[in-house]
């Protein structure tokens, strides 16, 4: 395909929307983001590539709404023009963070293909039920500007440029990483940190501007993480466990926290939702922590392990011992609750943390894991004994894989969950997964007393798409959610 698409913009240019309206997009707090509106559509990433089927990668668009005859099935699809992207994660061009701007709009979704390098934009406004492409940009743009690939967590600022974490250079080093900053045209701006403040791994990020400050974490090298996941590569240095603390949003590199053992490759980080809080979390996937960070008095942060899942004792694995790989996690928008995912082990926690100290677990619910019943892999007890977790057919089908990412109703009340975490790593430990395709579920919240339970009137079968079994991943709402938004 010509270059011209890569740099080009599809269709006209649309204008900005200035006029009527008081505020900007999204909502002046957490709090009035929970008085929002019930989700109607989510859109999701679905990916083929890494599964053997030569089709491009796409945006689905999922009914969600109950009264809807096509609830809890894909309305649309959105191709992306080239083959061998793995679209992962998403974010806006425009979001909470923006509200106090009347000009400013949700208009945008930010598409970054994980392996590819490109960051498709996708205009979700003029029909959020059927996307289009807006504009691509083209790996080789970025590659001569910033020196940066492997795109993956996008963020918008206040300023109306877009922020995204890239995790590597073209040839897949770790130390080549960085933040690409795109103008609100989507054009290549350069670098967000400043010369030689570049973190040891990147991965996701959060900020924070009432204290001037931005924390990014640590996955690995793409040269690694691609190949599939080796232990040998963790003690060979191509994983992570480093926390960087950075100025925001000067860019400069203030502190890197080594989290240690138990805090081996840390992956997703929020801070609470109330901008005025100096204290968030981050899921350490293969020590399956939860850990807490937080600011002290002199000012510096510094962390804890706020809750721990024990590895599981087992037989008929590739290890003695089952890691539970926290991959995902959310904090509600009142910041009470925190939900995260067991990739490995299954199930799905619900966790009461108004006391961020002292973690209650109030909700557990399993949705599928190497140690369901029917699967060869048993977990061993202290005392020796031998089990298996139940998990529930939805609609006369088998759960399969494990939850991976989520993404909570506004209100709270509905988790979504998705089960694919990477096509290569798919292939490796969920190899059914490839073959017959991911699934989204519903999760039924108790936000008064705490507690999860599967819907059984809502499952979205990829296994049966057009081109074939994909895999789903990342889901956003077109209003924005609690992993998107950021309030200043």
């Amino acid at each position: 395909m010509s270059t011209a698409l890569e740099h080009g913009v599809v269709g006209e240019k649309v204008s900005n929307g200035h006029g009527c309206c008081k505020s900007g997009p999204g909502y002046a707090s957490p709090l009035e983001a929970m008085a929002g509106p019930r989700e109607s559509l989510i859109y999701v990433t679905a990916v083929y590539a890494g599964t053997g089927i030569e089709k491009p990668d796409y945006l689905a668009t999922v009914d969600v709404d109950p009264s809807s005859p096509t609830y809890s099935k894909v309305i649309h699809r959105l191709p992306v023009p080239y083959l061998g992207d793995e679209l992962h994660h998403t974010g806006w061009n425009s979001c909470s963070s923006c509200h106090g701007d009347p000009s400013a709009e949700r208009r945008f979704l930010i598409v970054p293909a994980l392996v590819s390098g490109r960051v498709y934009v996708v205009d979700v406004k003029t029909n959020p039920r059927a996307p289009s492409l807006h504009k691509v940009v083209g790996p080789a743009d970025i590659i001569q500007k910033t020196g940066l690939a492997y795109p993956h967590t996008s963020h918008c600022l206040a300023s109306g440029d877009i922020m995204i974490s890239c995790l590597g250079d073209k040839d897949g080093n770790a130390a080549g990483n960085g933040f690409l900053l795109l103008d609100s045209e989507f054009n290549v701006k350069g670098r967000w940190e400043k010369p030689g403040h570049s973190p040891l791994f990147g991965y996701d990020f959060w900020y924070q501007p009432r204290h001037n400050t931005m924390i990014s974490t640590s996955w690995g090298a793409p040269s690694a993480f691609t190949k599939g996941f080796n232990l040998q590569h963790v003690s060979d240095g191509f994983y992570g466990r480093h926390l960087h603390v950075y100025s925001w949003p000067g860019g400069e590199l203030r502190q890197t926290l080594d989290l240690g053992d138990s805090g081996l490759l840390p992956l997703e980080i929020r801070f609470l939702h109330d901008p005025a809080k100096d204290t968030g979390f981050v899921g350490s996937a293969l020590t399956s922590n939860m850990i807490r960070f937080f600011k002290t008095q002199d000012g510096s942060w510094s962390h804890e392990v706020a809750i721990s899942v024990k590895p599981l004792k087992v037989q008929n694995w590739i290890l003695p011992e089952m890691p539970g790989l926290i991959t995902d996690f959310l904090i509600s928008l009142d910041d009470r609750f925190l939900y995260f995912v067991n990739w490995l082990h299954g199930d799905i926690r619900q966790y009461n943390i108004e006391d961020l100290k002292n973690p209650k677990l109030t909700g557990q619910v399993w949705v599928g894991g190497l140690i369901q019943k029917g699967s060869p892999i048993v977990a061993i007890t202290d005392d020796g004994e031998t089990w298996q977790s139940e998990v529930p057919e939805i609609q006369g089908k088998k759960l399969r894989g494990g939850p991976q990412m989520i993404q909570s109703s506004l209100d709270g009340k509905r988790l979504y969950v998705t089960n694919s975490l990477f096509s290569a790593w798919d292939k490796q430990f969920y190899p059914e997964l490839v073959q017959k395709g991911s699934h989204i579920l519903q999760i039924d919240v108790d936000t008064e007393n705490g507690g999860l339970k599967i819907n059984p009137n809502f499952f979205v079968d990829f296994g049966t798409e057009p081109d074939g079994p994909s895999l789903a991943h990342e889901m956003r709402y077109p209003g924005g959610d609690c992993t998107s938004d950021i309030w200043i």
